[in-house]
């Protein structure tokens, strides 16, 4: 049996013209054209989509390194367009199919460089999709610029857009800030280029010139889906995104045409080890997680009308009240209303800036509200 014939034993099978309401073929691969494998599945039936198109890199004859060594660049025929006209008319086909598919709440990322970025940015502002963001992928280890005629191509931009200006779309802000040590993440990110163990190679040589890296993956896998929602790459490659959704308990599904790809992909995935379900319970956003008034943490008696309150530096202290409320001297108010008065801010999260006294020391009092939840949901 040849390597084709192991491959389709092995993947989805293409999905039908004329089934456009099949079911999704989860967690496979549909060995076929892109634009004629999303066009058969159904409407509003995707939660995600990650997308590395082709770069249509126009690069002119072999690159070489300043000791005449070969560079390994991507000259494969689906890298090759006739011209530019024709990569448009490619990227809205395919940007087309991905809108139908996605569901209103949905979102799509597409990773790209300089040589087609801008072209799928304008193709989907055309499309009526929403820029939220785009984020520059810095590379630790980039590939020098050997020739020495242009600066270094040290980033590829990724471009993250809602079905709509006015459209939902799942962002798990407070996973980001906590993947990020306690700080908002940015918009630039740092990770090396594909290398090591990570890198798929078949007799010491690269399966795939553009395998991108998992942690790149995983954190857009982290910050924009849910445990169980659906995620698509239309350029699946060597499963990047499929070995990183099993992990994640992310549902997949991969199209790509090269059988050699999805030979190395499908092993790639079924050798991938899914997270701990307790592990894949990231911390939830202040909008989805259940309130809790400081009144509670008082009727509960987790604190007692009387206690003193202080900011972690001492520098003011307040007297919690039997109603939750606080008081300063003649002043009185909520935990956040009186910690923005009293250092003259526009703002203030009592649940942080306060304190209390225990025996190891200043405790703020989002610890108590964190133990309230612990002990009161399910």
């Amino acid at each position: 049996m040849g390597v084709i014939d192991k491959v389709k034993a092995r993947v989805a099978a293409p999905v039908a013209d004329t089934l456009p309401n099949a079911e999704l073929p989860l967690d496979s691969i549909i060995m076929q054209d892109c634009i004629t494998a999303m066009r058969a599945l159904p409407a509003k039936s995707v939660d995600l989509i990650f997308a590395d198109p082709p770069y249509n890199l126009q690069l002119g004859g072999d690159l070489s390194r300043p000791d005449g060594s070969h560079v390994d660049a991507v000259t494969d025929d689906w890298d090759k367009f006739d011209s530019l006209n024709a990569y448009d008319v490619f990227t809205r086909a395919w940007l087309t199919e991905a809108r139908r598919i996605l569901k209103d709440n949905g979102a799509i990322w597409v990773i790209g460089s300089y040589h087609n970025i801008f072209k799928v940015g304008s193709a989907i502002q055309d499309l009526g999709y929403w820029i939220l963001n785009d984020i520059v992928w810095r590379k630790a280890n980039p590939m020098p610029n050997f020739k020495g005629t242009r600066f270094t191509n040290a980033h590829e931009t990724l471009i993250w857009a809602s079905m709509g200006e006015k459209a939902r779309y799942t962002f798990n802000y407070r996973s980001m800030k906590t993947l990020n040590d306690e700080l908002q993440m940015r918009s630039d990110w740092e990770f090396p280029i594909c290398g090591g163990q990570e890198r798929l190679k078949r007799d010491g040589v690269k399966v795939h010139p553009t395998q991108k890296p998992e942690a790149l993956i995983y954190r857009i896998l982290l910050a924009c889906t849910k445990p169980g929602d659906v995620v698509l790459d239309p350029f699946f490659g060597t499963g990047t995104t499929g070995a990183v959704a099993k992990r994640l308990g992310r549902r997949w599904i991969g199209i790509e045409r090269e059988a050699g790809y999805c030979s190395a992909a499908l092993e790639r995935i079924e050798a991938a080890l899914p997270l701990d379900e307790s592990a894949l319970v990231t911390m939830q956003s202040p909008k989805s997680a259940p309130r809790v008034a400081f009144g509670t943490i008082v009727e509960n008696g987790m604190l007692t009308a009387g206690a003193v309150l202080t900011d972690a530096k001492r520098r003011h202290r307040v007297t919690v009240r039997a109603d939750g409320s606080v008081m300063s001297g003649d002043v009185t108010g909520s935990i956040h209303k009186l910690g923005s008065t009293l250092q003259n801010a526009p703002a203030c999260n009592g649940w942080t800036f306060w304190h209390y006294e225990t025996p190891d020391g200043l405790k703020p009092i989002d610890t108590l509200r964190q133990e309230y939840l612990l002990a009161t949901q399910p």
